[in-house]
């Protein structure tokens, strides 16, 4: 078994933990980090060339167009800016646990974005941001912290969950468990896409009184 083929066992390792006890998310989190820092310079190049068909599909039907969007797990700051380009005139923050992704994620954004684009440190297990701070929070292939999700995700926003090859990607949650755990916490709407090779599901956070 080559490096490649340990670190996607260990991905899925670590998302069928973490979802099972998201306490186990402390021990997880630094491995995570590290393993991530070390392919930061390659990651691009090991995309499949679809890998965002699912996340640019849920993208296409939130509605209206959110003012502040998060990108959790951005690594290299894709997803971040296919956030900036289907909104022209959204502000979007991308959040990721290794510095060397950030470091590539800043040094990619392309000048006609960067205005509109900061990449910043964080665990989404525990975001520096207040409660309510954006109208969308996406995650492309990334282990979703549902508490978190709903604090930082302002009423009536709406949430991305890709994974660029369905039930194949390292890091998967399924439909009907993503479905499970946003009703509990006030989400509906639901909406499921295929698109590439992968699948995305998009939700609503309920207004309330």
């Amino acid at each position: 078994m080559n490096r490649r083929e340990l670190g996607q066992k260990f991905a899925r390792l670590s998302t069928n933990a973490v979802l099972r006890s998201p306490r186990l998310w402390r021990l997880f989190r630094p491995l995570v980090r590290k393993q991530f820092d070390a392919i930061a310079a390659s990651w691009d190049t090991m995309r499949d060339p679809t890998h965002l068909a699912p996340y640019e599909a849920a993208l296409a039907a939130v509605d209206p167009a959110p003012s502040k969007a998060l990108d959790l797990g951005t690594g290299t700051g894709q997803g971040a800016f296919a956030i900036a380009r289907r909104f022209p005139h959204t502000q979007v923050v991308g959040v990721d646990l290794a510095e060397g992704m950030l470091a590539e994620a800043r040094r990619k954004t392309p000048a006609e974005l960067a205005e509109r684009i900061r990449f910043e440190s964080g665990d989404a297990s525990a975001l520096p941001f207040e409660d309510g701070s954006f109208a969308l929070v996406a995650h492309a292939n990334m282990i979703p912290f549902f508490d978190e999700l709903e604090r930082v995700l302002a009423p009536g926003g709406q949430a991305v969950f890709a994974f660029s090859l369905g039930q194949g990607t390292p890091i998967y949650v399924t439909p009907e468990r993503l479905r499970e755990e946003l009703r509990r916490r006030g989400f509906s709407e639901f909406a499921e896409f295929a698109a590439g090779k992968g699948t995305a599901l998009l939700a609503r956070k309920e207004l309330r009184a």
